[in-house]
């Protein structure tokens, strides 16, 4: 099991900065320790024009592919929905899958994000739960819940022993950069 304060989850309302914050600490990460060896994921809009059309999954090493698109096609009409986006379980497992098997010289985890669309990924769900009992330590986002529910993936993660949730908000982002930096750091040494 995941000792306690080794799994860092960043919470908050869409667009507030989740992904920029966990993306921010592992490059903070990177220059203060250049040998660190990270594994993981970071998801990241797709748009055309000011209008988001989908999601796609790119890995630390710079692999690419789609998460979910608001574009049909006959094999898309049988992916899960999530509002007006497709999933592409397929694509996204090929990709994040790989990235989530523990190796021992591991240093960390990113997982962005443990979320909806993820989540319809049967194998997904199972993979995290194994970096989680790795002891290894995990930078995360997750989606806040939604009118006071718990997708019961991310409630699972949520309430891990060895989960620490940072809410994000406008004004706390930098304070909650430097703090989860710093937490990092003396875990990493």
């Amino acid at each position: 099991m995941a000792a306690p304060g080794k799994c860092f989850l960043v919470t908050g309302p869409p667009g507030i900065g989740k992904t920029t914050l966990v993306m921010k600490v592992l490059e903070s990460l990177r220059v203060s320790n250049p040998n660190l060896k990270v594994q993981g994921f970071y998801t990241s809009e797709i748009r055309q024009g000011a209008e988001r059309v989908g999601f796609e999954v790119v890995t630390l090493d710079g692999r690419r592919g789609p998460l979910a698109s608001t574009t049909n096609s006959r094999e898309s009409l049988r992916w899960p929905s999530v509002g007006k986006y497709k999933v592409d379980i397929a694509s996204f497992e090929s990709l994040v899958l790989p990235e989530l098997q523990v190796k021992e010289d591991t240093d960390l985890f990113i997982i962005d994000e443990v979320g909806k669309m993820e989540l319809y990924s049967s194998s997904f769900s199972p993979a995290v739960l194994k970096v989680l009992e790795s002891n290894i330590p995990i930078l995360a986002s997750i989606p806040i819940p939604k009118f006071g529910r718990d997708i019961p993936g991310v409630a699972r993660l949520r309430n891990h022993p060895g989960a620490v949730v940072f809410t994000l908000n406008a004004g706390n982002r930098d304070a909650i950069k430097e703090e989860i930096y710093t937490k990092l750091v003396n875990l990493l040494h």
